[in-house]
């Protein structure tokens, strides 16, 4: 029901305008004072509050009907605020505008008048409680996402975008080089969203092996193949209720795209080696450095699950067309691992900044990011310097291969096989002289990503 608090210090006054509410299906609360208002208003919420300006203790400025307009916009701004007064002059209209007041009825009031004036103000105040709650709410959202570095125009374009998709439940197709961020872009949409609670789950679908993609998206029963010995929950059944982040999904075998379609059309599943129709309730965000509408050309890639992934598409521009960024970043990574405690260095000079900011970075965000790995590995002062980054010939020469472990070695080799092959595992495989598969295994021991 709605609920209204009255003020006057005329009790005919209070009784005329409780039975006029009531008719209307409004409950009144009734007050004598600006003290009552606003004890009433610290145990209570209202819908709006009609208020007399004038006062037994001030009966010809409306001194105390003013004060409490502005007591009543510092406690709920929100609240609706109807003033009524003998006194109507243009002065007295103006000054109660001007302390919060939405509107301003005149006494002796007319019914209908008062009513419509009543029911407008308290309509736009549920609107405008609504609004606050929607931004508070997308606001601790947001809390929930990872940083990212937008000072460049380039992502504050992305950003104003994102910030739009990340309250619907649209699918997000995030396009792009590899190592612009994709996956970090992932995770602020889910952590902005209204799923944020729940499971953010990813799949890389180009590192899946295809005679167990299927088990692993939509999961399998006991006895479904040789191997099945205990049923296994799916990618879409662990997301239920948040987000499935389909990785490298230009890679996706063709026969399973149909599929992933029909779970993006109806919700529904079967897991391997069942009749039971499953539902989950999943937002979708994918992600390739794939010209997608070129591999549907090509007959590789479906057209119809390209319109199902791309509602909208965000498209990521590489690192070398926001250098800007590239300063801040560089602060950001060698922050986080200062965090950890394992360098000395604390800081780049200005050399070192214009040196990676003059790099051409065509691993672009990763590749920053592990340059900045290797330099606080490397570095041996708190001020790192160009000749720590190793972003020319010397970095791939043997005096620094000497300074390194096994493991760091076979790191630095993994990387720039894969940036030479613009993330292309299989073709970075080849290059290395070992299977895809044993290196995932590598990519996965030293917490790298293909793309």
């Amino acid at each position: 029901m709605t609920r209204i608090i009255a003020a006057d210090d005329q009790p005919d006054v209070l009784e005329a305008l409780r039975l006029l509410l009531k008719r209307e299906g409004m409950a009144m609360v009734p007050a004598t004072s600006p003290a009552g208002v606003l004890s009433a208003l610290e145990r209570e919420d209202f819908d709006a509050a009609l208020i007399d300006l004038n006062y037994a203790r001030d009966t010809t400025s409306g001194g105390e009907g003013l004060d409490l307009l502005s007591q009543l916009r510092t406690l709920d701004p929100t609240l609706p605020v109807v003033v009524m007064t003998a006194w109507g002059s243009v002065e007295g209209a103006v000054e109660a505008m001007r302390r919060g007041a939405r509107d301003y009825v005149q006494k002796p009031w007319d019914n209908s008048r008062l009513l419509v004036t009543l029911r407008t103000q308290i309509e736009l105040g549920r609107a405008l409680r609504r609004s606050r709650r929607l931004e508070e709410e997308n606001s601790r959202l947001r809390g929930n996402a990872p940083q990212m570095i937008a000072r460049s125009a380039a992502m504050q374009t992305v950003l104003r975008v994102l910030e739009k998709v990340a309250p619907s439940e649209a699918n997000v197709l995030i396009t792009g080089e590899h190592g612009t961020g994709k996956e970090v872009v992932a995770r602020w949409l889910h952590g902005a969203s209204r799923r944020a609670g729940k499971p953010l789950v990813t799949v890389n679908a180009g590192g899946v092996a295809e005679g167990v993609f299927e088990s692993e998206l939509f999961g399998h029963v006991r006895g479904a193949f040789t191997d099945a010995r205990t049923e296994r929950a799916g990618a879409f059944e662990v997301a239920d209720g948040g987000t499935l982040f389909l990785d490298e999904v230009g890679n996706m075998p063709l026969q399973q795209q149909a599929k992933v379609l029909r779970v993006l059309q109806t919700g529904e599943y079967n897991p391997v080696g069942s009749s039971k129709v499953k539902r989950a309730d999943v937002r979708v965000i994918a992600a390739t450095n794939a010209r997608l509408p070129e591999e549907v050309a090509q007959g590789r890639f479906r057209e119809d699950l390209l319109y199902r992934l791309n509602t909208v598409e965000v498209l990521l521009p590489p690192l070398r067309d926001r250098p800007e960024d590239i300063p801040h970043l560089a602060q950001f990574f060698l922050g986080r691992i200062a965090e950890r405690g394992a360098t000395a260095a604390r800081r780049f000079s200005a050399e070192a900044l214009d040196s990676l900011v003059r790099h051409p970075w065509r691993g672009n965000v990763r590749e920053l990011e592990h340059a900045v790995e290797r330099a606080v590995l490397l570095a041996s002062a708190e001020e790192i310097g160009p000749q720590d980054l190793f972003l020319g010939a010397p970095a791939q020469g043997p005096a620094l291969l000497e300074r390194m472990t096994l493991d760091d070695a076979e790191r630095n080799l993994i990387q720039r096989a894969l940036a030479r092959c613009s993330g292309n595992v299989s073709e970075a495989a080849r290059e290395l002289g070992v299977s895809r598969s044993a290196l995932y295994r590598r990519l996965q021991h030293h917490g790298l990503k293909a793309s």
